[in-house]
């Protein structure tokens, strides 16, 4: 466990087992710098102990860069409960890792994530106040995800071909959960062609109904001739093996850690496929929850998440001219800030241009 720690950075981990109601959860903090750490809840069942540690570590460490690059007060962190195997109570469980967030007095504050829903949240609310997206804070982040993911799309499009008219391009969404379904939206309001996949053949159907998609294999989803591909399901769809299937331009999408390695950021540039990396574009539900805790309106949020253009922008520019990936500017960027020098005033004003 502790070699996990140290790989990942992570200022601590809590563990909690509640026999009671079959909660068995770890919450990953990578850092509180800016402000409390703030990262989605996962729920879903993993292999071992190890594979959860993993995942909480490695999306705590993303959030971190997240946060930075999309300049709002919070640190990075992440948490995951095992879904149980048997029976369980879910409210029940819920309701105990709220009691487990309580513990922590701030440093951690939860969201909705993978498996996790707004209902959870609810229950979560009921025990602790460090929560951010339920049915009563009205702070749901899947339509400003897509939102960010939407913003991103149109500013590499801007870059690649001096446009950001998505009319007419071809798009295949891996995925039609809710921030896969609020993108296609927008993406058919845009005037975009869509070829869609998704575990729920019902969503499919749908999506051929509302948007005139066309429905494509899971198996080849990320192999179909498009401009963007557009990962928004789980993490690691683009491996060794799978990126020499693209037949795209660009990957834009709203999964994390779309990467199985950092050394595929590499392989894609080296191939002339632009990647915008995936905690860049999908910063906008982050920034809803994170704003929208703060009291900022919904108009604000929305401007807010429109800048994440611009940092896509500078990003894409500058991998260009230092001839380097997408992911490896992005890094530095987020590094950077999380390591500059925080002025006895706080952090105001000290964050908003890439430097």
């Amino acid at each position: 466990m502790f070699d996990t720690i140290e790989r990942a950075c992570l200022e601590a981990v809590h563990l909690k087992a509640d026999p009671a109601t079959g909660l068995r959860a770890i919450i990953a903090i990578h850092s509180t710098r800016f402000g409390p750490a703030l990262g989605g809840c996962r729920f879903l069942p993993y292999a071992s102990d190890r594979d959860a540690l993993n995942d909480a570590a490695r999306l705590a460490h993303g959030m971190s860069y997240k946060a930075a690059l999309a300049d709002v007060p919070q640190g990075g962190g992440k948490a995951v409960i095992l879904k149980p195997s048997g029976n369980y109570n879910r409210a029940a469980l819920f309701r105990a890792f709220g009691r487990f967030v309580e513990t922590l007095d701030g440093r951690y504050i939860t969201a909705v994530d993978s498996g996790s829903s707004l209902s959870d949240m609810d229950q979560i609310e009921t025990q602790t106040g460090h929560v951010s997206g339920s049915h009563g804070d009205g702070l749901d982040p899947s339509p400003e995800t897509a939102y960010g993911v939407f913003c991103a799309m149109r500013a590499a499009c801007n870059v690649m071909d001096h446009s950001d008219n998505l009319s007419g391009k071809i798009i295949a969404i891996q995925g039609l959960g809710q921030v896969g379904w609020a993108l296609a939206q927008l993406l058919h309001n845009a005037g975009a062609r869509l070829l869609v996949n998704d575990l729920d053949q019902q969503k499919i159907q749908e999506a051929v109904q509302c948007f005139d998609a066309r429905a494509v294999a899971p198996e080849v989803i990320h192999a179909q001739a498009c401009d963007i591909f557009s990962p928004c399901a789980l993490g690691a769809v683009l491996n060794h093996h799978s990126v020499h299937q693209l037949r795209c331009r660009l990957v834009v999408g709203s999964a994390n850690n779309q990467l199985e390695s950092p050394a595929l950021a590499h392989w894609l540039d080296q191939h002339d496929i632009l990647y915008v990396p995936d905690y860049v574009a999908n910063a906008g539900g982050l920034i809803k929850v994170s704003l929208g805790k703060l009291g900022q309106s919904l108009a604000e949020i929305r401007r807010h998440t429109e800048r994440i253009s611009t940092t896509v922008d500078d990003i894409l520019q500058r991998a260009i001219q230092q001839h380097l990936p997408p992911a490896d500017i992005a890094d530095r960027l987020a590094q950077a800030r999380l390591e500059a020098p925080v002025s006895a005033g706080g952090t105001k004003g000290k964050r908003h241009a890439l430097s």
